[in-house]
């Protein structure tokens, strides 16, 4: 197919990227902590971890990990805490040792969490205290062997550390009680990996770096099989894509987006990891005044989020009394960015708002605006680096310029597949290599990309893929549901919100019944935000509810 696209291109951004560059995202850490051992790599809570720092402790606890504990390359370990300095060094050490990530959210409730653990069949986790009791609920039923707890403030230095875990603990009353005798301190972990020595793991291009959880049609949750190979090329192209606007510095991006998303991931932890740039990490983002305060006096060059974090601080008072001076790159991708939302944001901060696209099955990065763009245009984007999109019709050949198709990706950066499903697999990957995202969209003539419909039933809230079987499942273990419909509808703040249509057989079964059973069994972001009851659903002649008929 013709590339029509790479006549569009900013300047100093390759056709093509070396895919060969590394061998693993092992192999260009060690780089960067090599090259840039006294620049700053992450911060929080008012405290830097120079690359140094981070090498040094990453190299701890892959040396606990491998001989402390006996764990063999390949095995999965999951991370699951928010973005605390021990979260970059948890992965980071989990990849030098030769295993595989697992990120985990650590919102889950035990139910998803016992799901992801025995899908994946973790030998170890690393957990923050914070959300220990729900490990507890779930451990004797998992293949979990080794649990290292951690607490808020322990990558932090004396007595800092101790002061942010009492308040965390007693004073803000954060960390439900919990017991898990047989598990180990993060800090005694790292103190023991000390005295051991850090084995050289070889990690190949087809070795797993990450399982990255998301959701299923199903209603079960898949693990994207992204193996070094996929990492490594979506770091090349993201860095090609990016290096014309950073220039190589010492850049300072402020993550706000959870490290267990891929978005975050990718764009904030790895890529920035790989040219020597500054993570400022915001553990709890929701907390709007106290991330704009955060932000106050900080000299960023970048910052990434979804169209709700972005709205969020615009809307809170302060914000636009923050210096942008030094702003370069303002990166929107999870969901649709809105219009006014963007255009708001070019006006308070005189950047630009750029769209992104990207799936997890593509590690996530497929198409990105130019970073030179001056005004919002609605579109997600030009393919990057060594990728091709496809517009494909039902036939599965390409429409012509300007047709409405299933958006298509093909390259280095797609998922080796879901693991061990490999139904599911085939279901998104064709014979040609292409993956089906399940969006439409159409490609103008200088190859910019549109969505404009969704083939699946997926749910976007806020950036995370939120599946209407999944929530279904659990509706339907309420006695008194006879059948139940999810769907998405619009929001303003979240892009999309939950929508439930049930008939029930309980007449005194309220709404509010339905909600607070979904929050004992769902993450925040899965709880239904409207309950509608009728007398009956709509169906095809074969039974299957028309979800599209409930939408409108």
């Amino acid at each position: 197919m013709e590339k029509v696209w790479l006549k569009h291109y900013p300047s100093g951004v390759p056709a093509e990227i070396d895919p060969n560059a590394f061998s693993s995202v092992k192999e260009v850490f060690e780089k960067s902590v090599a090259q840039f051992a006294e620049r700053p790599a992450f911060t929080n809570f008012g405290v830097t971890m120079t690359y140094a720092d981070l090498e040094e402790r990453t190299a701890e606890l892959a040396a606990f990990l491998q001989k402390g504990l006996g764990l063999n390359k390949g095995d999965r370990v999951a991370v699951m805490m928010p973005n605390v300095l021990q979260n970059p060094v948890a992965i980071f050490g989990v990849l030098r040792a030769g295993l595989t990530v697992v990120n985990t959210n650590p919102l889950y409730t035990a139910r998803e969490l016992k799901h992801q653990l025995n899908d994946s069949g973790a030998r170890a986790i690393v957990i923050i205290e914070n959300f220990a009791s729900v490990l507890e609920e779930v451990l004797d039923d998992t293949a979990v062997e080794h649990v290292i707890v951690t607490k808020m403030g322990d990558g932090l230095p004396f007595p800092k550390s101790l002061v942010v875990n009492l308040v965390v603990k007693y004073l803000k009353k954060m960390v439900p009680p919990f017991q898990l005798p047989k598990s180990i301190a993060y800090k005694d972990a790292l103190a023991r990996g000390a005295a051991l020595e850090l084995d050289d793991v070889a990690v190949e291009h087809d070795d797993l770096a990450f399982l990255q959880y998301t959701g299923g049609t199903t209603g079960v949750a898949k693990g994207a099989m992204l193996s070094n190979g996929n990492m490594v090329a979506n770091l090349e192209q993201s860095a090609a894509w990016l290096m014309p606007t950073i220039k190589g510095s010492a850049a300072l991006i402020v993550t706000a987006l959870p490290l267990y998303h891929i978005f975050s991931l990718t764009a904030n932890c790895l890529t920035f990891m790989k040219i020597g740039g500054h993570n400022l990490l915001i553990t709890n983002p929701r907390d709007m005044p106290g991330f704009v305060k955060e932000l106050r006096g900080v000299k960023f060059n970048a910052i990434t989020g979804v169209n709700t974090l972005f709205n969020g601080l615009l809307n809170t008072p302060g914000f636009e009394q923050i210096d942008f001076s030094h702003l370069k790159l303002s990166l929107g991708g999870g969901t649709a960015v809105q219009k006014a939302v963007a255009e708001r944001w070019q006006e308070v901060t005189n950047v630009p708002l750029i769209e992104a696209y990207g799936l997890t099955e593509t590690s996530p990065a497929a198409c990105i605006n130019p970073l030179d763009s001056r005004e919002f245009t609605g579109s997600i984007g030009l393919p990057i680096s060594s990728t091709e999109v496809g517009i494909l019709g039902e036939s599965g050949d390409v429409v012509a310029t300007g047709e409405r198709g299933e958006i298509c990706v093909r390259g280095p950066q797609v998922m080796k597949g879901y693991w061990g499903r490999p139904e599911a697999t085939a279901e998104v990957i064709d014979a040609q290599g292409w993956l089906h995202t399940g969006d439409v969209g159409i490609m103008d003539e200088r190859g910019f990309v549109k969505i404009v419909d969704r083939l699946k039933d997926m749910i976007l809230v806020s950036g995370f893929n939120v599946y209407p079987n999944e929530i279904e499942d659990v509706i339907a273990m309420l006695p008194s549901i006879v059948e139940v419909g999810v769907v998405g509808v619009p929001d303003e703040r979240s892009g999309e919100a939950v929508k439930v249509v049930a008939v029930k057989s309980d007449p005194t079964l309220t709404e509010q019944d339905i909600i607070e059973h979904c929050r004992e069994n769902l993450t925040g972001y899965k709880i239904p935000k409207i309950v509608e009851f009728r007398d009956e659903l709509p169906k095809t002649n074969v039974g299957k509810i028309l979800r599209r008929e409930l939408r409108d």
